[in-house]
């Protein structure tokens, strides 16, 4: 928890005029103290180590992990471009972890590159965290700085509408924003 103004802070949200989304990003969850969702390890001599986000965290059966070890294994295929791991517990209580892949340009995605992908994970990181499905989109919703949009893409595929949980001025490709709420109609998640 911060108790105090931290440098790289952020102020407000792009298109967010009344601030709910930036209070309820930063402030539900400890009135007046900001959580910013890293986890982070403090060391004796004060240096800091930022393991990733904590609400985007996997967790396959117990198992957990963060998704920057997915897309190391998963990135470091010739035939990617780049990925998208998500762990979202639905509605129905079960916990579905879909795996999002852009192939490499001239690449086309099949069942061996499924296949690739699948082995890669399951020898480099564990058979638990194989993806339930590997599905290939056109792009990876980003911030404007160059972030995965984990936590919202998440919360999307959790139901929730696209206007709640970004602004389409803050994102890179905010049509795959909405790529991502179809699929999660595929599902039978209700928005």
């Amino acid at each position: 928890m911060v108790t105090a103004p931290l440098p790289s802070m952020p102020l407000r949200f792009v298109d967010d005029p009344g601030h709910e989304r930036y209070r309820g990003t930063y402030f539900d969850m400890y009135p007046g103290v900001w959580r910013h969702g890293d986890w982070v390890t403090v060391d004796a001599d004060l240096s800091v180590v930022v393991a990733g986000r904590s609400d985007a965290t996997l967790n396959r059966m117990g198992v957990r992990m963060g998704s920057a070890d997915l897309y190391a294994v998963v990135e470091r295929l010739p035939r990617i471009a780049d990925s998208l791991v998500i762990g979202a517990e639905l509605p129905d209580g079960s916990y579905y972890l879909p795996l999002f892949v852009v192939p490499a340009q001239g690449e086309r995605f099949d069942d061996a590159l499924r296949d690739e992908i699948v082995a890669a994970i399951s020898r480099s990181l564990s058979p638990r965290h194989v993806p339930d499905v590997v599905v290939p989109v056109d792009a990876v919703p980003r911030t404007l700085t160059g972030k995965k949009l984990e936590v919202p893409v998440k919360r999307i595929l959790q139901g929730e509408r696209v206007t709640d949980v970004s602004t389409a001025g803050a994102v890179l490709r905010p049509d795959m924003l909405d790529w991502f709420a179809d699929y999660a109609a595929t599902l039978g998640v209700r928005r």
